[in-house]
């Protein structure tokens, strides 16, 4: 579990990060989400011990990052995937966090093969490295020694939709094992599919935190039958606002419980009812840090 309470940071007279507490948990994805400048990549930094706290503290299985004797086989990180040596081959960035941690051997070839890198690709150098090779090669390092617990900023970037839907099984595969993701993403339908949990922070301040399911929920619900006016009408008779969801169907704030109730007692068949989840996330995530958005901004 990664525990964070009471977390800031101010670079002068900025604020960059304001009083933030949330938890990860162990056995669940929490998706850590946030416009450029809100604040994501100066927290899991903090976390790491890359930069230090103004106040707050951050714990990884109730000790700090610090005062881990051997890091790498508690909590595997990857917040850069282009801050590796670039002269040296991807096997020569694995053995040393091999010999680093005082792993076996074998641990380097095991890790080029969970990532799908080939030994063409292991020997060569990683400035020859494509954006999506080192992203696979910086997930090795982070799996390399094990750990219970993952904080990886924005890993998905420059992976192909191949690559993301293998990293996407690799992290839930991980967390249905027992292991805590904390999982920084600007593509907010990776995760919507993987995340358990969600944490959306805006202008250095959480705006929204919660499991997937209740964020999702609170979006509304969309509904679909044969007769739409009928059901339009059962809905309004309730007092439950509707509007267009753009395909045909009908979206309204009530939970799909209580939409599906008033259809049954109205008579009407539906032929789809579901959480507003396609476009629930992004619509939340674009209200909620609106007043936030800040294009090319650091993270």
């Amino acid at each position: 579990m990664i525990t964070i309470e009471g977390l800031t940071k101010k670079y002068g007279s900025t604020l960059a990060v304001d009083d933030v507490s949330f938890t990860a948990d162990a056995g669940r994805v929490t998706g850590f989400l946030g416009p450029n400048g809100a604040g994501k990549s100066t927290t899991m930094r903090i976390m790491v011990g890359l930069t230090r706290a103004t106040s707050g503290t951050v714990t990884i299985s109730g000790h700090r990052f610090a005062d881990l004797p051997n890091p790498g086989l508690e909590v595997g990180v990857l917040l850069d995937a282009s801050a590796q040596h670039a002269g040296r081959t991807g096997r020569e960035i694995l053995t040393l966090a091999q010999r680093y941690m005082g792993l076996p051997r074998g641990r380097v070839e095991e890790m080029l093969e969970v990532v799908s890198l080939t030994p063409d690709e292991a020997s060569r150098r990683v400035g020859e490295y494509s954006l999506g090779m080192r992203q696979r090669l910086g997930i090795a390092t982070a799996l390399i020694g094990d750990p219970d617990v993952l904080i990886l900023d924005e890993p998905a970037n420059g992976l192909d939709p191949a690559g993301i839907r293998w990293m996407r099984d690799l992290l839930r595969g991980y967390a249905d094992r027992g292991g805590t993701v904390l999982l920084s993403s600007h593509l907010l339908h990776e995760i919507e599919v993987i995340a358990d949990d969600i944490v959306m922070i805006g202008h250095g301040r959480i705006v929204s935190q919660g499991t997937k399911t209740e964020l999702l929920h609170a979006a509304g619900t969309v509904v679909r039958a044969a007769d739409m006016a009928h059901l339009e009408q059962a809905l309004t008779d309730w007092g439950l606002a509707t509007s267009p969801s753009g395909d045909g169907a009908l979206r309204t704030d009530a939970d799909a419980a209580l939409v599906g109730t008033v259809a049954l007692e109205a008579g009407v068949a539906l032929t789809e009812l579901r959480a507003a989840e396609g476009a629930g996330l992004e619509e939340m995530f674009l209200e909620l840090t609106s007043a936030t958005q800040r294009e090319g901004a650091p993270a």
